[in-house]
Formats: C-alpha cells, sequence, structure tokens
C-alpha cells in the first residue's frame, strides 16, 4: 500500500491534468491526450482531429476519413532526469467502402521502476509499474456532415505486485476494466466552416485494485469543442478551435455519472472544475504549420501557453508524412512537456 501511495503522488506531479481528476477516478492516463499537433493548440482539437490521433480525440471525427491513417507519440513527461517515465501512442484506421472506419489504438503509460517493501521497510527487489489501454474504434459517416463513432477499450493497470507477509497478502496494485468512448462531429454548424465535435470518454465500470468496496471509477470525461476555419486557400490557411472539458466522477453508476457529475457540488466548484482550450494553427502550403494554445485548468493549476509547429510532405503523390512538436504545460515538476509525433496517411 505504501507502494500505491508513493506512485500516486509521482503521477499527481507529473500528469499534466486536474489534480481532482487523480482524487476522484483511476487510472488516470486515460486523459492525457496524445498528439503533438493537439498539444500545440493547446489540446483544443476535438472538432478539428482529420489525422490518426482522431481515434483517441474523436472517433465521430474519424468517419470523414477516406485514408489510411497511422500515428505515433513518444513522450519523456521529466525529460532526462527520469526516463522510465514516458508515454507511447500508436493508432491506425482505415476506411472501408460501404462499412465506415475501422481503427485500433494503443496507450501505454510507464511509470518507471521502483523498489518493492515490505512492512518493516526492507527493501526486497525492484519492479516496473505501467499501465495501458488497447481500443478498437468504429466511426460512420451518417450524413454529408454528421459523423459518429466508438471505442471500445480495454484497460490494464498494473501499479505494483500483490503484497507479501501476513497482513498484505491479500493486496493487489493490478487493476483491470473496459470502457467506451462516444464521438460525434457536425460539420457546418449555423455557418459555413465552423464544426462541432463532442466525445464522450471513458464510459465504464470502476476499476478495482484491492477489494470491490475500495474500486474507483473510471475517468469519465466530457469533452466538446468548435473549429472555425477563418480562410482556407491554396497557400494560406487559419483555424480555431475551442474545447471544454468536465470529468464525471462520482459514486453513481457509470451511465448515470454522464448526467449526476454536472450538480455534485456548488455551481461555482462545478465552473471551477470545468478545463478550458484554445488554440489557433495557420498552414502554410500543406507545408509547414506554426502553432498556439492556451490552457485554463483551475482545479489542476496548470495554466499558460503552448506552441508547436510542423512540417509536411508529400512523397511519390500518395504518402503523407507529418512531422510534429509542441512545448505543452506540464504538471508540477515541469513547466513544458516536450512532445513529438509522427502521422502517415496514404
Amino acid at each position: 500500500m505504501k507502494t500505491l501511495i508513493l506512485i500516486t503522488l509521482v503521477m499527481v506531479m507529473i500528469l499534466p491534468i486536474a489534480l481532482s481528476a487523480v482524487s476522484e477516478a483511476a487510472p488516470v492516463f486515460l486523459l492525457i491526450e496524445p498528439g503533438s499537433r493537439s498539444g500545440g493548440l493547446g489540446c483544443a482539437y476535438v472538432a478539428m482531429a482529420d489525422d490518426g490521433f482522431a481515434t483517441y480525440w474523436n472517433t465521430g471525427a474519424m468517419a470523414f476519413n477516406r485514408k489510411t491513417q497511422f500515428a505515433l507519440m513518444h513522450s519523456n513527461w521529466l525529460g532526462d532526469a527520469v526516463p522510465d517515465i514516458y508515454l507511447e501512442y500508436l493508432p491506425w484506421n482505415q476506411y472501408f467502402n460501404g462499412i465506415g472506419n475501422i481503427g485500433i489504438d494503443l496507450l501505454f503509460d510507464s511509470l518507471g521502476e521502483q523498489i518493492r517493501t515490505n512492512e518493516q521497510g526492507e527493501e526486497l527487489e525492484p519492479f516496473s509499474s505501467f499501465e495501458f489501454a488497447l481500443g478498437f474504434a468504429y466511426g460512420y459517416q451518417l450524413t454529408p456532415k454528421i459523423g459518429l463513432g466508438t471505442n471500445f477499450k480495454f484497460i490494464y493497470s498494473s501499479l505494483a505486485p500483490s503484497g507479501t507477509g501476513e497482513q498484505e497478502s491479500s493486496t493487489s496494485g493490478t487493476g483491470m476494466s473496459f470502457a467506451f468512448d462516444f464521438g460525434l462531429k457536425v460539420k457546418d454548424l449555423f455557418i459555413d466552416n465552423l464544426d462541432f465535435g463532442l466525445n464522450i470518454q471513458n464510459i465504464g465500470p470502476n476499476i478495482t485494485y484491492i477489494n470491490e468496496d475500495q474500486a474507483d471509477p473510471l475517468p469519465l470525461n466530457w469533452r466538446m469543442g468548435i473549429s472555425y476555419h477563418v480562410f482556407n486557400y491554396k497557400y494560406n490557411k487559419v483555424t480555431i478551435n475551442a474545447d471544454m472539458n468536465k470529468l464525471l466522477a462520482n459514486d453513481d453508476f457509470f451511465l448515470a455519472r454522464i448526467g449526476t457529475a454536472w450538480f455534485d457540488e456548488n455551481y461555482k466548484d462545478e465552473l471551477r472544475s470545468i478545463i478550458t482550450n484554445v488554440g489557433m494553427e495557420y498552414d502554410y502550403f500543406d507545408l509547414l504549420s506554426v502553432r498556439g494554445g492556451y490552457i485554463n485548468d483551475q482545479e489542476g493549476e496548470i495554466k499558460g501557453f503552448s506552441f508547436g509547429m510542423g512540417v509536411h510532405h508529400v512523397f511519390s503523390s500518395i504518402y503523407r508524412v507529418s512531422v510534429d512538436m509542441a512545448f505543452q504545460r506540464g504538471g508540477q515538476l515541469v513547466d513544458y512537456n516536450k512532445t513529438f509525433s509522427l502521422s502517415v496517411e496514404f
């Protein structure tokens, strides 16, 4: 149990999400937003998602894809200081005529190596802590302007091995669960070039590490936003995005939380728990992109600007490769997380 507490404290300090999420739900790695393009936009991306990372951001947006898309992201959250704490994300999705879009994604979170101890504080042996979510996504374009999608995820969290000794034999630092995401994208909402996106993430039963009485709710998250194409010419494109996130975690049945978790506290605290994100992207000739954004997370005390850029190139008139990087607002131990990602479509 001491090991579990230590790992939880480390996660609180390094993950760029609200502290309330850590105290109310687990596993919190499901809320780490992948992709350097979105990171440079202040994590305002739910209505814009049009690359391989759409399997995470919005499967409804994925439904508009008509190509094969791969992507990957690697990030060391604490840089060279703690090299074995890192995040990996690997998504794929492809359009099948008459069926829709099918995708697979893997989110892997390494929490590094720890030393196992007994109740007397004696060191026993090292062990590694990690978590992952394996997802199977589907998106379908219902009309020319409406896309729907879902992502079923198997979740495995291994924070610590089972305890030793008479009092610790029943403890476990490993938990499993499953969850669904529901995604929606609407193009040209009210006016031309204004898109709307909604992604309800991690709809699923509690995850249990020790026993059912101490089970934790999954970090059910309501994410929605808009994306407006200011202009879209051959050489110059400008897009402005705005998102909001609300963690929906309480002791109610997981489907009921979608409604009840908006009213658990007084309205001031509920408003304070909402995370807002804005971002803007300028793209020149589909060759170079420059991005900036702002995140306002009052509960997590993460406020400030993010920056990023991307380089794109088309090979053999078929393969479009994008390399992106971003400086994203970090947690309590680092001002900025440096992230890198790669996207390929053909």
